[in-house]
């Protein structure tokens, strides 16, 4: 009810929910617990810092078209959890058949980004969803799967009506250099197969002020771009129907139908990098990536093949 951004009396919210004005405000305080601001003035009532699209499951299935019949019964669909990756990795453990189940949530408590960072993700106003797929050989095959789904996820936000992004390896979107989305990567499984990837992906549709200051790099969201609330189930529907069509590719031929794509997508090829892996930084020219995802970077007198666990890259100073 508040979700249209404009004022609502308690008075108003108690009857149409068929609760008292003391519930009302209980309720509210949970929802600012949660991280959504909810503002109050007197003679007024409540209002959201800014309008907002819930996530509804039986729209996400109509927005999915044709792809619905392959992920009806394997979409979650969550007000909290603790990590969309975590939840569907106990939700898949042990079961054969888990390609193309999904979870989404309104909020995440403990969501990482890469190298163990926290994700942060203000309350019902990004997407944080989570896909689940089983490969037949073993982890080392599907090594370049992130670079694989960051074409599949610029093609989802272009379709979405978002210009201007490419990608940051081994798995940033950004929009004029500032971050507006990321990727994780979660594998288990023996060396020689089977594997069970779980694919996380965060996109900031709208940052709460209380949420800036705790991010530590340069950053945008779609509400920024565009200058309106994102409908996040059209943008869900989008992801996921491009991170099907990549996993049923990528399950047959790995990162070669990505290849091209990804390396014309790349915001830094061709341009001086640091790489920075613990203590050592290595400066050169990144050049392109190998047949299983590795950055390759020329230094004066030689080229050196990076892998995405163990460096960070940044623009060259």
């Amino acid at each position: 009810m508040l979700s249209d951004g404009a004022f609502h009396s308690g008075t108003d919210l108690g009857k149409k929910l068929g609760i008292s004005r003391a519930a009302v405000c209980k309720n509210i305080h949970r929802l600012t617990q949660s991280g959504l601001e909810v503002h109050r003035v007197t003679g007024r009532g409540y209002k959201l810092d800014t309008p907002l699209t819930l996530l509804d499951r039986s729209r996400l299935l109509k927005l999915l078209g044709a792809k619905a019949t392959e992920i009806r019964d394997r979409l979650h669909v969550l007000d909290k959890v603790e990590s969309t990756n975590r939840h569907l990795a106990a939700q898949v453990v042990d079961r054969p058949d888990v390609n193309g189940t999904t979870c989404i949530a309104e909020v995440q408590s403990g969501g990482r980004g890469r190298r163990g960072r926290f994700w942060v993700a203000t309350p019902y106003a990004n997407l944080m969803l989570s896909m689940a797929w089983r490969f037949p050989s073993g982890p080392g095959l599907v090594s370049g799967l992130s670079l694989a789904a960051g074409v599949a996820l610029i093609r989802a936000l272009e379709e979405f009506g978002v210009t201007g992004v490419g990608l940051k390896w081994p798995n940033d979107v950004l929009w004029e250099n500032r971050k507006l989305a990321g990727l994780l990567v979660d594998v288990q499984g023996e060396a020689t197969g089977p594997t069970r990837v779980i694919l996380g992906v965060g996109i900031n549709g709208h940052i709460s002020r209380e949420d800036v200051g705790r991010i530590d790099q340069p950053w945008v969201d779609l509400q920024g771009i565009t200058g309106e609330t994102p409908d996040r189930n059209r943008l869900a529907a989008l992801v996921m129907r491009h991170l099907l069509d990549m996993f049923h590719l990528f399950d047959g031929k790995g990162l070669a139908p990505f290849r091209d794509e990804w390396l014309k997508r790349h915001l830094f090829h061709g341009q001086r990098v640091r790489v920075l892996q613990g203590d050592h930084v290595f400066a050169g020219t990144a050049e392109g990536i190998d047949e299983s995802g590795g950055l390759i970077v020329r230094h004066a007198r030689h080229r050196q093949v990076f892998h995405s666990g163990e460096v960070s890259l940044r623009p060259s100073n």
